[in-house]
Formats: C-alpha cells, sequence, structure tokens
C-alpha cells in the first residue's frame, strides 16, 4: 500500500543539514531559526522511527541510515532542482536559443525576426550560427535547423519550405557579352559551387544537359558565399530558392531559365519531441510555420 511522504519542509531541512553537517548553516541557508531545523529533523526522525543524526563533542555526525537517507536524497533533489530549472528556461517568457546553419540565418531568418520580436516582445531570439551535422541538437538548444530529408529519431521535425535548384546570376552576366539564351550557354560561363561540384553536376542531368564541364569553377563552403560569389558576378551558381530570396527580391541576381529541380533535401525546424508544445518553443515553431505557409506560394 502506498505511504504517505514526510512533509517537504523536513526533508528539505535533512538534506541541507546533512550536506552541511550543522543545524546553523542549514538554518542559515533555508532562512528560518536553528530551532525551526531541529524540530522538523526531531519530526523526521519520528515519521522513520529511527535516529538520522548523532552528536559528539559538538560535532553533528549521520547515523549509518542518515548517511544511506542523504545519498539518496542529494540525487533526487537535485534532479529536481535541474528539472525546475529547464522548465522555467522553456517556459513562455525569457529567451529562446536556436541553432542553424549560418546561410540560413543569415538568408532567412535576420531579415525577420524583428516580425516575431513584436508579436513576442518577451521573448530574446538568440542564433547561434554553427555547422553541423544532421541530427545535431544539445542542452543548450531549444530549437535547430536541419537540413536533410527529415528522418531524425527523438525528436519533432516541421519540414519548411518546398525548395528548388535553378541557376541564378547577376544581371550584370546575363546582359553581359556571353549569351545566356539556353542551358548549354552554361558551358560558356564559370559555375560555382556549393561544398562540392555534385550538384551541378545532378541537376544538369536531370535536366538532360550535357557538354558543360562542372570540374571547374570555385567550390565554397556556404550557400550565402556562392551567392554573393554570383551577385557580384563571378560565375553562375546553382541556387536554392529559399536562400536566394533577398538577392532575387532586391535585383542582384536573376533566374535566366525556366528550369528547375525540386531538391530532395529541405530545411527543418526540429526540436525536443517533448517540447513542441510548450510555451516559448511552441511560439517560436507556430511563428515559423506561419511564416513560412505565407511565402511558400511566392518561391
Amino acid at each position: 500500500m502506498y505511504r504517505r511522504l514526510p512533509p517537504l519542509n523536513a526533508l528539505k531541512a535533512f538534506e541541507a543539514a546533512a550536506r552541511h553537517l550543522s543545524f546553523t548553516r542549514a538554518a542559515d541557508e533555508l532562512f528560518v531559526t536553528q530551532a525551526a531545523v531541529s524540530h522538523q529533523i526531531k519530526a523526521l526522525e519520528d515519521y522513520l522511527s529511527m535516529k538520522l543524526f548523532l552528536r559528539r563533542n559538538r560535532t553533528l555526525l549521520l547515523t549509518e541510515e542518515g548517511q544511506a537517507y542523504f545519498l539518496e536524497l542529494k540525487d533526487i533533489f537535485k534532479n529536481l532542482q535541474e528539472a525546475t530549472e529547464k522548465l522555467l528556461a522553456k517556459g513562455s517568457k525569457g529567451a529562446v536559443t536556436v541553432a542553424m546553419p549560418p546561410s540560413f540565418a543569415s538568408q532567412w531568418l535576420v531579415p525577420r525576426i524583428s516580425k516575431f520580436s513584436q508579436a513576442h516582445p518577451d521573448i530574446d531570439v538568440r542564433i547561434k550560427a554553427v555547422d553541423f551535422d544532421e541530427g545535431f541538437l544539445d542542452d543548450d538548444v531549444d530549437v535547430a535547423i536541419y537540413y536533410g530529408k527529415g528522418r531524425w529519431s527523438g525528436v519533432n521535425a516541421d519540414k519548411l519550405h518546398t525548395e528548388f535548384l535553378t541557376p541564378l546570376c547577376s544581371p550584370m552576366l546575363f546582359n553581359g557579352p556571353k549569351p545566356l539564351n539556353n542551358l548549354s550557354d552554361l558551358k560558356h560561363h564559370v559555375l560555382l559551387h556549393d561544398s562540392s561540384r555534385a550538384a551541378w553536376k545532378d541537376w544538369l542531368k536531370n535536366v538532360g544537359v550535357q557538354g558543360v564541364n562542372v570540374n571547374q569553377g570555385p567550390v565554397f563552403s556556404h550557400s550565402m558565399l556562392v551567392l554573393q560569389a554570383a551577385a557580384l558576378g563571378q560565375g553562375i551558381a546553382l541556387g536554392n530558392t529559399v536562400l536566394a530570396r533577398p538577392e532575387l527580391d532586391a535585383g542582384r541576381l536573376v533566374i535566366p531559365f525556366e528550369e528547375k529541380v525540386e531538391s530532395r533535401d529541405a530545411f527543418y525546424l526540429v526540436c525536443d519531441e517533448t517540447q513542441a508544445e510548450l510555451g516559448k518553443i511552441a511560439a517560436f515553431r507556430s511563428w515559423v510555420l506561419t511564416q513560412v505557409e505565407e511565402e511558400q506560394d511566392v518561391l
């Protein structure tokens, strides 16, 4: 049969007194009198029908039973404190920490973050622009943006935009001396690559174009660097329509051809599956998904 637990105040008094081996120091920590701590310990000993402390020459010692009880309780109190701090951190106010690739941070979130701040003035967004593999999410991050196929265990993953890959270039290049009338004209231009040359190779295969040398042109570590190089007229990028939107809207980049290929990967908003509907995480998640829904039709 379930037995009623001892009063929490008595347990707190015991844990503090056992940790300090002093009723006086426990009283100072708990902001009560020494007599109150002594009273709580006596009540707990009566409840348990055993002695928890011994007094030897003005020294406070734990009995064998008291030592065993303390070792169990100290972990319980530590876990309780950590659970409370975690809950408060996930509450409806404060700060939400979001980790994401630098390109997504600079090209998508940063231009829109003021809208979130206006809608949720009590929540500060802390952006961590980091390079990481699929599946990165730790205790210091409330929400992350992953890029991949959406298959991660133990997390809630919301697909963001349906993305398309298409050639992008500066208006200077488009209107320059080398024509860009059809896809075969790509062979006359420098190709810009994001991380590897495989993307251009796969894209040209999908649209049925041959004779373009994909083994030429610089390779950049981040998508935003590829877009910057293209905007400066350094060559033609194979751009993600989501990340390229600021440059396209500003006229720094243009889409020279109608052909585009849907990307097999996408950006996903990811959080702990137990936290998706709680407090500030739910607020940020809802805002991002609303933004995406409003923008999808113009991509």
